[in-house]
């Protein structure tokens, strides 16, 4: 399982509406060719229906020829077993676009470790069961060393 924050945000009225910045898309992109070049073997992604999480996502989809999957789990204010639950029956490599604090509680969940997911990271957790979680953090990578590894 791969989790990856969504990249650098503005601002909007309504936090749900944030969209992402410029610096953000091009986070956005730099992840889509690091996680190209980490050719991991995604079965599919699935990503918060909020905008700088989708807009997150979409390169990474387009990069690797698969589709968005949006899903309401991995909006903010959902519990971290919730994102857990969603990944039976998805395949063996899934990759979770969402936010703060939900993707550390997913990471904490599944592995028993802390971790602080920063915009645009994205961490490998190598899971030996999904229910009930038990797993290892494998790595973290910000995005600028996805960029340079796609160099």
């Amino acid at each position: 399982m791969y989790l990856l924050r969504h990249a650098a945000a503005g601002e909007a009225p309504r936090d749900e509406d944030r969209e992402l910045t410029e610096r953000g898309h091009q986070q956005a992109r730099a992840v889509a060719a690091g996680i190209a070049w980490l050719n991991p073997g995604l079965d599919a992604i699935l990503t918060s229906p909020l905008p700088r999480a989708a807009q997150t996502a979409q390169p990474v989809a387009k990069t690797l020829g698969l589709r968005l999957e949006m899903v309401d789990a991995l909006a903010p204010g959902h519990d971290p077993a919730e994102a857990l639950a969603l990944l039976a029956g998805r395949g063996n490599c899934l990759l979770l676009v969402g936010h703060e604090p939900q993707l550390s509680g997913i990471a904490q969940l599944a592995t028993g470790g802390r971790v602080h997911m920063r915009k645009a990271m994205l961490a490998r957790i190598e899971l030996r069961s999904a229910n009930p979680a038990d797993g290892e953090l494998a790595w973290l990578l910000a995005w600028r060393h996805l960029e340079g590894l796609a160099r």
